[in-house]
């Protein structure tokens, strides 16, 4: 611990180095499975357990707010409870342990981490359209951003995670190019400019979902089953009562027979409350069709004009993902079409070492 210290702190060292050296020299982590990650040493970095005072309660878990790429695919809802916030230091419960790191060592690291968020070379100062939005289609993996100077300029690519040999001890995954920035923006974003201006596509999909929504046969013969179930539950349960009174029935199997009979009833009336809920939001979209078609007239209207970050948030409203590969490019969305022809690449200039 006081060597890390050490190299980030007097000798300069990035956290990405201090992972590698950890790597390189197997160093075994704490559970002596698996690898160093530049996460855990920046964890490290910032817990002041090393500098005499573990505290208790720095996060608590809050709903997810911010939708990030697992999360859109899946449809954009956390299932639970995920997200942790940090708490104002004020309210952390301080319990004193014993020193590994003097509080200058410490307080040093802290000014220099503090520091690397402002001047970090890697930081994300400018936003891109397609951000969250990109994957490989060989691996799988999410693209970021990087960028090379030229002569003249910066120029900015997307790059796939799984190429980068640094990350794994194994080496790259995946082979696939680097992408330029503004080519690969340009073509996505005309593409659904593209789709925003076919009416017709659209009206045809907002009809046909509102036909489903109408003429939902398996919904109905669900809720009449659901019904028919609930009656019988709460005849039995009633004939259960009727016995017991009569002195026909003990009361050990009363009690022994009525919670499942409760359980069977309390089962259909949530299921029913759920066809109820998804019937209102069936009418809801009834009536926010109109609205949805004159969103979309007012949007291509302006479609021309928006900037990087109205086109983001009209690109994250419409793709659910874009898969790049070498030859083609797949855009996703939610707008249905006749399968588009594959869009030919431009080759990318090489990255400058």
């Amino acid at each position: 611990m006081r060597w890390v210290y050490e190299l980030y702190t007097a000798k300069s060292h990035s956290i990405g180095a201090i992972t590698r050296l950890l790597n390189e020299r197997q160093i075994p982590t704490a559970k002596e499975t698996g690898r160093w990650e530049r996460s855990t040493v920046w964890a490290m970095l910032r817990n002041p357990a090393y500098k005499g005072t573990a505290c208790f309660g720095k996060t608590r878990i809050a709903p997810r707010m911010r939708v990030t790429r697992p999360l859109r695919l899946r449809g954009g809802v956390a299932p639970r409870n995920s997200a942790n916030h940090e708490l104002p230091r004020t309210e952390w419960i301080e319990i004193p342990v014993p020193t590994i790191i003097s509080e200058e060592t410490f307080a040093l690291a802290n000014e220099l981490l503090e520091a690397n968020k402002k001047h970090a070379p890697r930081r994300t100062i400018t936003p891109s359209a397609l951000q969250g939005l990109l994957s490989c289609a060989k691996c799988g993996y999410g693209l970021y951003r990087t960028s090379t100077r030229s002569s003249a300029r910066t120029i900015h690519y997307y790059r796939c995670l799984g190429s980068d040999g640094w990350r794994r001890l194994g080496g790259p995954v995946c082979d696939s190019r680097p992408t330029r920035q503004d080519l690969l923006d340009e073509v996505v974003w005309k593409e659904i400019a593209r789709l925003l201006e076919d009416r017709q596509l659209i009206e045809d999909e907002l009809e046909r979902r509102l036909k489903a929504a109408r003429n939902s046969d398996p919904t109905q013969r669900r809720e009449e089953t659901l019904r028919r179930d609930l009656a019988r539950s709460r005849k039995s349960i009633e004939r259960l009562l009727t016995a017991y009174q009569e002195s026909l029935l003990s009361l050990e199997e009363l009690r022994s027979r009525m919670p499942d009979l409760r359980s069977r009833e309390q089962a259909c009336l949530s299921a029913l409350q759920a066809i109820e809920d998804q019937s209102q939001e069936q009418e809801v979209c009834l009536r926010l069709a109109e609205s949805v078609t004159s969103f979309l007239e007012r949007l291509r209207s302006s479609v021309g004009a928006l900037d990087i970050i109205e086109r983001q948030r009209v690109l994250r409203l419409l793709v659910k993902e874009v898969l790049v590969g070498d030859d083609k490019i797949v855009i996703r969305h939610s707008i249905p079409s006749h399968p588009p022809l594959p869009v030919e690449r431009r080759p990318a200039p090489p990255i400058a070492p």
